[in-house]
């Protein structure tokens, strides 16, 4: 019996010392939601990958190996930020905060203009990781913009 329940607390101990994955917020029902915080994060983003590009442009042409990899690192923080872009999006705000309405309801309109709007912010961020002009940036904050409404910072108790 003691050694059971020393097993037990073992396994318990080494639980509780284990990592906890990483995740995106949240796919659980937490209620604890800062939706103001991400599409912040995403302009974050955005401002990154304007960044990255410009540098990649001072940096095209050189052949001196610093440049070089400074110029590989530059492409590879747009990307990654223009794919946190597309994560936040898809995982949080389409899948866990635009809500369905059901077709032929008051608010179906409503709900049909969120989805396409959400989704221009996904395809803003993938021309991004897809090009190195700044142009791309200018239509992921207009992107941006459009949702930016929707999620209004809210007063927290913390």
């Amino acid at each position: 019996m003691k050694q059971a329940i020393l097993a037990l607390g073992l396994a318990a101990l080494a639980a509780s010392l284990a990592p906890a994955p990483a995740g995106a917020h949240c796919q659980v029902p937490c209620g604890i939601y800062d939706d103001a915080a991400r599409v912040a994060h995403m302009y974050e983003d955005a401002a990154t990958i304007e960044k990255g590009m410009q540098a990649m442009a001072e940096l095209a042409g050189k052949n001196d190996p610093q440049s070089q990899n400074q110029l590989m690192r530059w492409v590879m923080t747009k990307e990654d930020h223009a794919g946190d872009i597309m994560t936040t999006i898809a995982e949080y705000f389409l899948a866990q905060r635009v809500k369905p309405v059901a077709a032929g309801t008051a608010d179906f309109a409503a709900y049909q203009r969120k989805l396409v709007e959400h989704h221009a912010v996904l395809v803003a961020a993938m021309k991004c990781k897809q090009n190195s002009d700044v142009q791309y940036v200018a239509q992921l904050r207009a992107a941006l913009d459009a949702i930016a409404g929707y999620y209004p910072p809210a007063e927290h108790d913390h």
